[in-house]
């Protein structure tokens, strides 16, 4: 038995040890200076490829007219092409062409057709018409909507039944083919915006300001019910509905290369709605393609395979695991930009200056379901920045190297790139201007008195302190509601909030607890009593955060109050009940926030105009402020175009605001991105969307380095071969005892016999 037992011991020993040489065979196989745990397909690292990476799940919706996500604009941005877009570098950002040869002034006309000056009042603009000249010879990409066999017909339209059979990705159709953008193109495209099926989330805006846009939608419905009507029992494929052979007024095509749009009244910021992927243009043969018979049910549409003449394509759709995006080959190109804002020369992002993009081939995207992986992987060089759509990850890693010194040189020996910049966005605490506490007042001795109560709390709500801790630095206090890099936008000390701030050796200081409580008292609320009951101030501030009342920043938040003697009850509740209670304007304080659609101070100051209030009427005016002088100049400014007047105009603006203190002006938040060290021309931004043709990569420096930070590690199986050999060796010793005591006992047997 102790025989087996021996035998059995040293065969598994002997197994174990089997598998740790073959283990050191297999790793000594991989070539010299190779990296063992590369996700590359063979050589794909060497390409001049950019290796990215997304959660969660794909993108929703890639057709245009939907798409109103930021995890989708990596994608659209770079696929499309609207008629303008922002320069790459410069601030305050700048309106470009991109499929225009130029951004077009309006033309502005009266009541009776008659020209007006573009310095005419606003109130005199009966209508504003845009002509816009298309640039000649930009051609969409490859695509099987647009073949055509040699006698002229489309070979993919009608399919034939069966047709579909093994086809779920555009690349199952052999045949393509191409044509010249069209302004016809754009005009598709806007009525297509109207289409029921279609259900853009910004019809509804550009139908208030696009002459005949509303009507046409109407119309649309109607035709679209129509059809829905005429199918046979059983039936539910809808027919194409052909957008080429109706329209309206307000959006039409001169000629193939002159596209000319009519907007009601002055409205200098329709401009912007010319730059989003929202009016890019969209061929009619790929509406008519996508829409037949079973190409919704094989993933076939524009929503996963969009058909642009941007400088990108989609080439690999693999749901909820990789997206490729290759360079579209009818791509014409576009030059680098030659300036930009001061300071970026010097950060090297001039260097590429006139030079063509797109620089890369092929843009890949990977699922990352989890945060962990994801760093890990860019930290072994895999991903050349983490997430195109996000500039959350950077400023992580920028608070994570200052609160360690370890990750902070292990940033600075890796090369990683962590610039940041402060976006068009602000986030507030919003006084509820019906509230009779904090509001607005029912006289004027009571609007004074609650004025300076707002005033207080303002005072000695600390944002530096608040950024420093909650947001780790990675803010910028807010003194008004336009943010850096739009126009009106202000530094110190012409911008500074003096009715919060004083200004102390060339510098804002926040105002002092004294000045505070002298404001709070002539308030009514002595060391924070009511000074007629004495009974203590309590206010209210309604939190959606859901998290019972208690966090460390509503407990911050208490003590700031707190100063003034002022209590301060969370009202805490999940997100769906915090905007019931905005609607009907009952909660007394909040926190909320902005991020622009366009760069454009009206983008901001409009969420203060007292037609927007919220209370009753849906607008985003969540504070429910109303000041008639405040609004005269929005309705001033509004319609007036950039330039010094409209600066002046916004400027009194904004000093109402400081002054009557609806809102706590909290901070502008900053996004960074994170890039590697041989990513180039890399600028953090959420108002340019289409980044990703500017940048430029080193394939061989990347090789050297994930050759460099992943290089087999040889001692841990040298040290387990040796542990094997430690445990072999007894079991060997005990077999070979055993062995010998069982041959002499064979022995002296046999010689007793």
């Amino acid at each position: 038995m102790q025989q087996i037992i021996a035998i059995r011991a040293f065969r598994r020993s002997a197994c174990v040890a089997f598998v740790a040489l073959a283990s050191l065979a297999l790793s000594a196989c991989q070539p010299a200076g190779d990296p063992i745990n590369s996700p590359y397909a063979d050589g794909e690292e060497h390409e001049n490829t950019l290796f990215t990476a997304f959660t969660q799940r794909s993108p929703r919706y890639l057709d245009p007219a939907r798409s109103y996500s930021s995890d989708e604009t990596p994608y659209t941005y770079n696929i499309y092409e609207p008629l303008y877009g922002y320069h790459y570098l410069k601030r305050p950002y700048e309106l470009i062409a991109r499929a225009a040869k130029a951004v077009a002034q309006p033309t502005y006309f009266d009541a009776s057709g008659k020209v007006l000056p573009l310095t005419a009042p606003p109130d005199q603009v009966h209508e504003s018409v845009y002509e816009i000249k298309l640039t000649p010879g930009i051609r969409y990409q490859p695509h099987p909507a647009f073949a055509k066999s040699a006698d002229g017909q489309y070979l993919y339209y009608p399919l034939a039944p069966g047709a579909l059979v093994d086809r779920y990705a555009i690349t199952d159709f052999p045949q393509t083919g191409t044509r010249e953008l069209t302004a016809h193109d754009y005009v598709y495209a806007f009525r297509r915006l109207a289409s029921p099926r279609v259900a853009s989330p910004i019809y509804s805006t550009l139908a208030q300001h696009v002459v005949g846009f509303a009507a046409f939608g109407e119309q649309l419905k109607a035709q679209d019910a129509t059809q829905r009507e005429s199918l046979a029992p059983g039936e539910n494929q809808l027919p194409w509905l052909d957008l080429r052979t109706d329209g309206f007024d307000g959006v039409q095509a001169l000629d193939d290369h002159t596209l000319r749009i009519r907007v009601n009244g002055s409205y200098p910021q329709f401009k912007y709605w010319l730059a989003m992927t929202f009016t890019a243009p969209i061929p009619w043969e790929a509406d008519r393609f996508y829409s037949q018979a079973g190409m919704v049910d094989h993933n076939l549409s524009l929503n996963t395979w969009p058909v642009g003449t941007g400088p990108y394509m989609m080439v690999e759709s693999l749901q909820n695991r990789r997206h490729v995006l290759a360079r579209n080959p009818n791509f014409r190109g576009e030059p680098y930009p030659c300036e930009g804002e001061p300071g970026d020369r010097a950060r090297g992002l001039l260097k590429d200056c006139g030079k063509m993009t797109p620089f890369v081939d092929r843009l890949v995207f990977n699922i990352e379901k989890e945060s962990i992986p994801l760093q890990g992987k860019f930290m072994q060089g895999y991903y050349d920045l983490p997430q195109a759509s996000r500039g959350d990850i950077g400023v992580s890693m920028l608070v994570a190297a200052s609160d360690s010194v370890e990750r902070a040189a292990l940033y600075e020996e890796r090369g990683i790139q962590l610039p940041t910049t402060v976006e068009a966005s602000i986030f507030y605490l919003g006084f509820n201007m019906l509230d009779p506490v904090v509001g607005q007042g029912d006289t004027p001795e009571q609007a004074e008195k609650n004025r300076k109560l707002r005033q207080a709390l303002s005072i000695v709500f600390n944002w530096e302190e608040y950024i420093a801790i909650f947001q780790q630095g990675q803010a910028q206090p807010a003194f008004g509601p336009v943010p850096p890099g739009i126009l009106g936008y202000q530094e110190a000390p012409e911008g500074v909030n003096r009715t919060i701030y004083d200004m102390v050796d060339g510098k804002p200081k926040r105002k002092s607890l004294a000045q505070a409580k002298a404001l709070l008292a002539e308030a009514g609320y002595p060391n924070g009593r009511n000074a007629q009951t004495g009974e203590p101030l309590v206010l209210y501030f309604d939190s959606a955060a859901g998290t019972g009342g208690s966090s460390p920043s509503l407990d911050w938040m208490r003590r700031q109050f707190g100063l003034l003697g002022i209590q301060l009850d969370i009202r805490a509740t999940d997100y769906n009940r915090f905007q019931e209670k905005m609607s009907r304007g009952v909660a007394q304080m909040f926190m909320w926030g902005w991020i622009a659609d366009y760069p454009d101070a009206e983008n901001f100051l409009f969420l203060l105009y007292g037609k927007q209030i919220k209370a009753g009427k849906g607008g985003e005016n969540a504070a429910n402020y109303q000041n008639p002088d405040y609004d005269a100049l929005f309705v001033q400014m509004r319609d007036l175009p950039d330039g010094p007047e409209k600066e002046a105009i916004i400027d009194q603006m904004v000093k109402i605001l400081q002054h009557d203190a609806p809102w706590m002006f909290g901070f502008y938040p900053k996004s960074g991105g994170a890039y590697q060290q041989w990513v180039y021309n890399a600028k953090p931004t959420q108002m340019v969307r289409n980044t990703l043709q500017y940048v430029r990569i080193d394939p061989a420096l990347r090789v050297e380095r994930i050759t460099q930070w992943n290089q087999p590690i040889w001692w841990p199986l040298l040290l387990l071969a040796l542990v094997l050999a430690v445990l072999v060796w007894p079991a060997w010793r005990t077999l070979r005892r055993q062995q010998t005591r069982t041959a002499l006992t064979r022995a002296n047997s046999e010689e007793r016999s």
